[in-house]
């Protein structure tokens, strides 16, 4: 039986659209947009605006992608990036939340950390990697250093933010029932900074997925952006925009299991509908 809060709070948030009717809308917006893709294609071939070749159509970009799948090639590229991301995410999300939840709750700490942190994020990733490239050579620790850069600031900024707008209210009622500092925060503090907090991880799994293109184009031998970059060298238009499309797909990926792992550790916020 529904409460009248869960009564309420249906009605400010209107009917959930369906499953199915969510997903026929997401594969029609994939399909037009193949469409349009292909037409495209199809319009240079046929009045010769320019050079087929610059603009490959999605047909084209399939049987390449066909073709390194079935050889074993991709899978190699795909590894390699998966492996580089996976490893600076965590690294900098981990670090970024270490600090970011001790700045949060003390204040000397964010005095100390929040001058440099603000100096620095407004640097461009792209500016740091030769740096990187110096300190710790061309091989795999900068690429993962330069990823762990990058996803640091996102996740250090949501965590801080998340955790100094926090209810005083809930903060309060705790305290008066005798919850000391580490139960407050493991059992209030934490819980209400977390929706955002992975706010913060979704924008760093994003940031380095875009970032770690940049670090393969320079001395990297396997990865995607490699593989980018190879095809520009010999101008393979098929293969570029194939491994782009690969690059966004596990993209899409990493941000759909961070939405998953929300929704399983966010029960509490949907309220029970029997």
């Amino acid at each position: 039986m529904s409460t009248v809060a869960d009564l309420v709070q249906w009605g400010l948030r209107g009917a959930s659209p369906r499953s199915g009717r969510a997903l026929a809308l997401r594969l029609g917006a994939v399909l037009a947009f193949l469409a349009l893709w292909s037409l495209a294609s199809g319009l240079v071939v046929l009045l010769k605006l320019f050079n087929p070749i610059f603009l490959a159509g999605p047909w084209l970009v399939l049987g390449k992608l066909l073709q390194l799948g079935l050889n074993g090639e991709l899978w190699g590229h795909v590894a390699a990036t998966l492996g580089r991301v996976a490893v600076g995410v965590t690294t900098g999300a981990l670090l970024a939340l270490a600090l970011g939840l001790l700045a949060g709750q003390l204040r000397p700490v964010r005095n100390l950390v929040e001058p440099i942190v603000e100096v620095l994020r407004p640097i461009p990733p792209l500016a740091m990697l030769p740096l990187f490239i110096v300190w710790v050579g061309i091989g795999e620790t900068s690429k993962i250093a330069f990823i762990t850069y990058a996803t640091f600031f996102p996740v250090f900024l949501t965590t801080v933010h998340a955790v100094q707008r926090v209810d005083p209210l809930l903060l309060r009622a705790a305290r008066s029932l005798g919850a000391r500092r580490g139960r407050l925060f493991l059992r209030v503090v934490l819980p209400a900074a977390l929706p955002e907090i992975l706010t913060g991880i979704r924008l760093g799994v994003a940031l380095g997925f875009f970032v770690i293109v940049i670090s393969e184009f320079i001395g990297a031998e396997q990865g995607l952006g490699y593989l980018i970059n190879d095809g520009r060298n010999f101008f393979l238009v098929p293969q570029m925009l194939g491994a782009a499309i690969v690059l966004g797909l596990l993209g899409y990926a990493g941000n759909a299991l961070v939405m998953l792992l929300g929704r399983r550790w966010l029960r509490w916020e949907r309220p029970s509908a029997s």
